[in-house]
């Protein structure tokens, strides 16, 4: 399926385009179209419909999961220190799955047909059109999905009393980080902190795309030495 010297029409729905692409997919997808218009996805109404989402559907949907977490948390007789340290550590442990998902899954190098258009549609679309404001958060249905093993790799590393909170916290972490990047995307920061992590992910889109691959913090690219080469020159002066 893959054929030489296919260009993609960027006037029809891409998805089944870009497995065309072959080995100039990695190319073609790393050379970022800055609009706000984002392209379409599928011919099929509704399966376009499905790849588009607001920001605020996202804590809408699922911090009042995290409250009801924390507080089964709660009443299996966690107290409420308890509760926050375990709460903290549920959002470290996301920190460090946001950092392994987007290093070694969203930026796996494919070339076959299938492997195109299945990265295009996980994160490929994103640094194609990065400031296609509805599909830069993370799709609720497909979330959904994905909480049933991220819920058993907890129980895998907790007791069933913690497992709520730990998972409760891990979920937050998800809102902050999907929240996070969009608000890095599409805000205009004044202050030093949201100007400085702006910088940095706008950074991995625009200039040095195999690094910098944390989006709330830079924590695990200090960790796993993967901080972008300005970060590195600015840390040995």
């Amino acid at each position: 399926m893959v054929v030489q010297g296919f260009t993609v029409d960027l006037n029809k729905p891409l998805v089944f385009q870009v497995g065309h692409l072959g080995e100039a997919y990695q190319e073609w997808v790393h050379q970022p179209i800055v609009s706000k218009e984002g392209p379409r996805f599928f011919k099929s109404d509704f399966w376009e419909y499905l790849t588009r989402n607001e920001w605020w559907v996202i804590p809408l949907i699922w911090l009042p999961v995290v409250c009801w977490s924390l507080s089964r948390a709660v009443s299996f007789g966690n107290t409420i220190p308890e509760v926050v340290l375990l709460t903290v550590f549920g959002i470290l442990a996301w920190t460090l799955v946001e950092y392994t998902l987007h290093r070694f899954l969203f930026h796996i190098e494919t070339k076959s047909y299938w492997g195109n258009t299945m990265h295009y549609l996980i994160h490929g679309c994103h640094h194609k059109h990065p400031m296609d404001g509805q599909r830069l958060v993370f799709p609720p249905a497909a979330t959904a999905v994905l909480l049933f093993p991220f819920w058993n790799l907890i129980k895998l590393i907790s007791t069933p009393m913690t497992a709520p909170a730990v998972f409760g916290g891990g979920l937050l972490g998800y809102v902050m980080y999907d929240v996070t990047h969009y608000y890095l995307h599409h805000s205009q920061p004044t202050s030093e902190f949201p100007k400085n992590l702006k910088k940095y992910h706008l950074n991995h889109h625009f200039r040095v795309q195999d690094k910098g691959f944390g989006i709330t913090s830079s924590l695990w690219d200090k960790v796993f030495g993967t901080l972008p080469p300005s970060k590195l020159a600015g840390k040995s002066r």
